[in-house]
């Protein structure tokens, strides 16, 4: 006997958590003060697991659906984009530290940062960043728009 298939809504409920975690911090975001590092950090490894949950998705539609194998490879690119802009934004926000702005602003991989979160930021960003550039072109990581073909 097979067992039955879970109904569409617990399908996936680690997903709905996670975005109902990430729903909860919109909603109670206090407007009149930035985001800190941490909860930019925070968010940066939401978004590089979301990154690679993304591409093995692509990775299992591509061959029996190559449209939408295509379409979620270019959700891959665009999340890419989207984590990058986010560590920029990680590293222009003042830091805990009493450096210079100019210290604080840059990522410098030759060397190791300061620490938390700056350490594990950079980790991050740069280990999920070799995995984007084995699968995509320079030409594929420029912003472009993209109609939905149907």
């Amino acid at each position: 006997m097979i067992p039955p298939r879970p109904s569409a809504p617990d399908a996936h409920p680690y997903l709905r958590a996670a975005t109902a975690g990430v729903r909860h911090h919109a909603r109670a975001l206090n407007r009149a003060a930035p985001p800190d590092r941490g909860h930019l950090d925070t968010l940066h490894a939401h978004l590089t697991e979301l990154h690679r949950y993304i591409d093995q998705l692509a990775e299992v539609a591509r061959p029996p659906h190559p449209v939408a194998g295509r379409h979620l490879a270019t959700a891959h690119t665009r999340l890419w984009q989207a984590t990058t802009e986010l560590h920029c934004a990680f590293h222009l926000l003042p830091g805990n530290t009493a450096q210079a702005d100019t210290e604080t602003s840059a990522c410098h991989p030759e060397r190791l940062p300061d620490g938390p979160p700056v350490l594990t930021i950079c980790q991050r960003h740069l280990a999920t960043g070799h995995s984007i550039r084995r699968k995509t072109t320079p030409t594929d990581l420029r912003p472009h728009t993209t109609a939905c073909v149907r």
